[in-house]
């Protein structure tokens, strides 16, 4: 990836450290923007330096709660 070009990815990786900092780093509290950054990385895995340490095999949300919350941002 050329250092001039943006990470894709970065503005994901930037909401959840913000989401878990908020919720007192508990990863069940954030599953909707930790689905939104595998979906990141599923897409730009091989650009996005913040995709290294992603399971791309690991699904946070099952499909019928991503399709009902499709911007990953909280219903509360």
């Amino acid at each position: 990836m050329s250092n001039t070009r943006k990470d894709p990815c970065k503005a994901n990786a930037c909401r959840i450290q913000a989401c878990l900092k908020d919720n007192n780093y508990q990863e069940d509290k954030c599953l909707n923007v930790l689905e939104d950054m595998r979906q990141c990385c599923l897409k730009w895995h091989k650009e996005s330096l913040c995709c290294s340490g992603i399971d791309l095999e690991k699904v946070y949300l099952p499909e019928a709660s991503r399709d009902k919350n499709p911007t990953g941002k909280s219903n509360k």
